[in-house]
């Protein structure tokens, strides 16, 4: 187990430091932060400019130090704000998560029965529905879907604030917006997994034995069949970091993805590369939590 867990953390440390590399590459060939900075300023000084930033040493120079400074929790001042970047980022990061958690707790509150009914009545009304919506769910893009339910709660009906987040119902349309993008794929997991196991031996004993439908669903096939739908939520929580950036943006919300839209428009280095870096260790630390979850519930790969 202690091997398991030593491996999981090195493959971690190294999936973080790729995505810096990745993200620091992509921005070093985005522009000229020190033009945006300083628009009328003559070469001469953006020169003196960009050699006090240490933007003319060597690329591998640069992103060692921004690896060291990261490892410190050091990002550096905003271009923009002219504040420290990890505060901006660490001050808005509650309102993604929140986000991001309501949309994840809104998914598997839908998914999870749906697709338990669906596999148990099979071929029936509620599973052709079921699966119509999966189709339409995987097939609506986050941002038409969150355009379609402003223009009809908010636009039409008037019962849902448009944007912003002064109050729980304006976190409504975020949420349910980026919920709908993972429970198509929650419902057909589910439904699935829940088929391949109902039929099995052991749920027909448990039946031979007297116990009730909804116990041996319950307590016997459902948790076999939970082992895909905990590997796939581990995902779809990191997918849903990163489509909160386009539905914060959608809807106004003040949140990490729009702090990332805002600062690479203004070549803002810092905020860009605190918030990717920030966002990567929440989302390889949720996967190995869900590693370890599935560890636990498989005794199988504990075994082993």
């Amino acid at each position: 187990m202690t091997a398991v867990l030593v491996r999981r953390i090195i493959r971690l440390l190294v999936v973080v430091a790729g995505v810096s590399l990745v993200t620091f590459s992509i921005l070093q060939v985005s522009g000229d932060p020190v033009a945006l900075m300083m628009p009328e300023a003559p070469e001469s000084d953006r020169v003196v400019l960009r050699e006090r930033m240490g933007f003319n040493d060597p690329l591998l120079v640069q992103f060692g130090r921004f690896l060291g400074d990261s490892v410190r929790g050091e990002f550096g001042q905003s271009f923009y704000h002219r504040v420290p970047a990890l505060d901006l980022v660490l001050e808005r990061m509650p309102t993604t998560l929140l986000l991001t958690v309501l949309a994840m707790g809104l998914a598997v509150a839908i998914s999870l029965p749906v697709g338990i009914v669906s596999a148990i009545r099979r071929n029936s009304a509620l599973d052709q529905a079921a699966t119509v919506g999966v189709f339409l769910g995987q097939s609506m893009p986050v941002f038409w879907t969150g355009i379609m339910l402003m223009l009809l709660f908010a636009v039409q009906w008037r019962l849902l604030p448009v944007s912003g987040w002064e109050s729980w119902a304006a976190v409504i349309l975020p949420a349910l917006t980026l919920g709908t993008f993972s429970t198509p794929l929650l419902l057909r997991i589910v439904r699935s997994s829940m088929l391949d196991v109902i039929n099995l031996d052991y749920v027909r004993t448990a039946r031979a034995k007297g116990l009730s439908e909804w116990l041996v669903i319950c307590r016997h096939a459902l948790r076999n069949a939970a082992l895909p739908l905990v590997t796939v939520a581990g995902l779809q929580f990191g997918l849903l970091l990163g489509g909160a950036v386009i539905t914060e943006t959608v809807f106004a919300v003040p949140g990490v993805g729009r702090l990332i839209v805002d600062a690479i428009r203004q070549l803002d280095f810092p905020v860009v590369q605190a918030a990717v870096f920030f966002l990567a260790m929440i989302v390889v630390t949720a996967n190995f939590l869900v590693d370890m979850l599935y560890i636990v519930l498989n005794p199988q790969i504990r075994i082993r």
